[in-house]
């Protein structure tokens, strides 16, 4: 397995893969707009021979903040560590890069995620309930 870094939109290829990956996970695609519109956008994506089996994307939410917005491994690939190298390097890059905090936000129903992110140093910051009527809960985790 290796990970590709990219500070900018990747291919369509590999886009085209990211989404099929994230639809298999979260029942949707995500908003290639949105990332478009981004200062700073990062991906990371874990691949096997070729197949996107992990991803992490975020985004400059400020100068002093980086947004981590959207990841996941392949059900088939889980518990083999993808996810913590995805988010150590995440925030290894935004160390570089001067970062103050990475934030992150998240549902109760996620709760793989929320552990994840919980054992790596986030701290629970606040609570809101979204557009759609769920629970999100925000994470920040202070860097350097």
């Amino acid at each position: 397995m290796k990970i590709d870094i990219y500070e900018q939109m990747p291919d369509h290829h590999i886009l085209s893969k990211l989404q099929s990956l994230h639809k298999n996970i979260f029942g949707s695609t995500f908003s290639e707009e949105r990332l478009k519109q981004k200062n700073k956008m990062l991906a990371l994506i874990a691949m096997k021979d070729d197949k996107v089996v992990g991803y992490k994307i975020g985004y400059e939410e400020s100068e002093k903040y980086f947004y981590s917005w959207i990841g996941g491994v392949d059900p088939e690939y889980r518990n083999n560590g993808i996810a913590s190298k995805l988010m150590y390097l995440q925030h290894q890059w935004c160390e570089k890069q001067q970062y103050n905090a990475v934030q992150t936000k998240t549902k109760n129903k996620w709760r793989n995620m929320l552990i994840l992110n919980l054992k790596h140093g986030f701290d629970i910051i606040g609570t809101y309930t979204d557009s759609n009527g769920d629970p999100k809960i925000i994470l920040q985790k202070k860097l350097g």
